[in-house]
């Protein structure tokens, strides 16, 4: 038979067993779409950003308005956190991230059940090489497992340096959910933006105009529409968040933050001469002296266009920045992830999600898929080392809906790799997983053994034959509670995790034993 070619990470996947394209969900999914295309400006008083690191001193006077004014900056202190959403069903177990029975990720599958994660038996990470009694197919250089020859790994070693791996920890969550449907609740952006999570520009952002801000839904428990993500998948939506009109044509940023300041100053003098005992009148003056102090702090944060063009950034784009000049122009998905990871790494924003579509790839080959996840693996890579080099700490989530599964024919082209082709949709063999930077060293893990450590770093696990096993945790056979598990983990993060009942007060993971058993790693802040 003839093999199908594989086909470029940029091509539109169509099957004939699936619904034709409809709404714009189904568009990404398929990959006909890459993200948004509407670039969304916000008024000048609406937006106000902090950027780690000040540009100008505004006179002491307006600064000790700041407060009172309700700008923010010094952010919500809490851990950056971004998203990855896989719109299509991709792969994620096994040939990725390693997932394991009860024992953790290296209590090993079966080799049939290997063979349906698309690792053929001389790849199957159980496999000993005969010289070092060791297995050629597992990679623990960031904590969690992967197999050696994955794709996301790849990708992401490509991106990171050496010292920013030894400082990467993660754990994977077997998780059973429906293929190729919006209606799966995995998005926690609502969820961590409840914890705390807050940026000086906005709370949430996402790369789709959707209120998860991607392509899965949000756990509607956690739903708050007075921060729904504001849409970024390219530096022009993040440059055109803030405007500072034509001031600073005319005069350098310091003039034109005194000019700002001067006219706050007149105003707050009118307005105290005006003599009024009506408290909305009060409450009027209040808020033009506050717009005021607002348009300075402003003008004073981001006069300079650098402050939060992605493309400005020595550290995202240049010779020594982690994309070249050429691969930032010509890749649509790197300029989409290096806008969510300025904003959010930098604190303007609490947390964002990535949607990379395409990944409903069971084309009959392997390489498609290959490929799609290489992408992807460098956009996770990106994340982690920028959050390095801002010596700021990071947790990247990664979900999909639903997964696919192979049925043993090996792909034995090039980009194939000698694995298995994907040749359906199967939920069954789900995961998501989490990566955590800690500029202070790698995150360590709870437990009082290595037994135990292995169970906590996989949270649920699979059945010999790979499926998952829905009684294994909470989040094995619930979305909802998959995203909770999230919030958890978040949580733990900073020593919060007994505040956990509290931000999530119908929660359904259980009480505080169970609760340890699901949470991975010790306080990191």
């Amino acid at each position: 038979m003839t093999r199908p070619k594989h086909l470029h990470p940029n091509s539109p996947l169509l099957f004939p067993d699936h619904k034709k394209p409809m709404t714009r969900r189904d568009f990404i999914t398929s990959g006909l779409r890459t993200g948004g295309h509407a670039v969304a400006g916000l008024s000048l008083f609406s937006l106000f950003a902090n950027s780690n690191k000040a540009h100008a001193t505004l006179s002491p006077d307006l600064e000790a308005l700041r407060a009172s004014c309700g700008i923010n900056v010094a952010g919500a202190g809490k851990i950056p956190f971004i998203s990855f959403d896989l719109a299509g069903g991709a792969n994620i177990a096994g040939s990725n991230v390693l997932v394991g029975g009860a024992g953790g990720q290296q209590d090993f599958l079966s080799t049939a059940g290997y063979n349906k994660l698309g690792l053929p038996g001389d790849m199957a990470p159980s496999i000993a090489n005969p010289a070092s009694g060791l297995s050629d197919f597992i990679n623990t250089e960031l904590g969690l497992a992967f197999h050696s020859d994955s794709p996301f790994l790849r990708g992401i070693i490509e991106k990171t340096s050496t010292e920013t791996r030894a400082r990467i920890n993660g754990a994977v969550l077997p998780s059973r959910s429906d293929n190729d449907t919006s209606n799966n609740p995995h998005n926690p952006m609502y969820a961590i933006a409840a914890a705390g999570a807050d940026g000086s520009l906005m709370p949430l952002i996402g790369s789709r105009n959707s209120d998860s801000g991607g392509n899965s839904m949000s756990a509607t428990n956690f739903i708050d529409l007075s921060k729904r993500p504001t849409k970024i998948d390219r530096p022009s939506d993040v440059t055109g968040l803030v405007d500072v009109g034509d001031l600073f044509n005319l005069l350098s940023q310091q003039d034109a933050v005194a000019v700002m300041e001067s006219i706050q100053r007149i105003s707050a003098q009118k307005l105290a001469s005006v003599n009024s005992q009506v408290t909305r009148d009060d409450v009027i003056k209040d808020l033009v002296n506050c717009g005021y102090v607002k348009s300075a702090d402003l003008a004073d944060r981001f006069g300079d266009p650098s402050t939060l063009n992605p493309l400005l950034d020595p550290d995202i784009v240049g010779p020594a920045g982690i994309f070249t000049i050429n691969e930032f122009d010509a890749e649509a998905e790197f300029q989409k992830t290096a806008s969510i990871m300025k904003l959010v790494v930098n604190g303007f924003s609490g947390a964002g999600t990535v949607t990379m579509g395409g990944f409903d790839y069971h084309t009959g080959e392997r390489g498609t898929g290959e490929l799609r996840d290489l992408r992807a693996g460098r956009c996770m890579g990106a994340c982690l080392e920028y959050a390095a080099r801002r010596n700021m700490p990071l947790m990247m989530y990664v979900f999909s809906d639903g997964s696919v599964a192979s049925n043993g024919r090996i792909d034995d082209s090039v980009e194939g790799r000698g694995k298995g082709e994907w040749t359906g949709d199967n939920s069954s063999t789900g995961a998501s997983f989490f990566l955590v930077f800690n500029p202070a060293g790698k995150p360590q893990l709870t437990g009082g053994n290595a037994d135990q450590m292995a169970r906590q770093q996989q949270i649920g696990f699979m059945r010999s034959d790979a499926s998952v096993d829905t009684a294994s945790a909470p989040s094995a056979n619930n979305v909802n509670l998959l995203v909770e598990t999230v919030l958890l983990n978040y949580m733990a993060l900073h020593g919060e995790q007994g505040a956990f009942s509290a931000v999530a007060p119908q929660q359904g993971l259980g009480n505080a034993a169970m609760l340890d058993a699901l949470t991975a790693f010790q306080p990191i802040v």
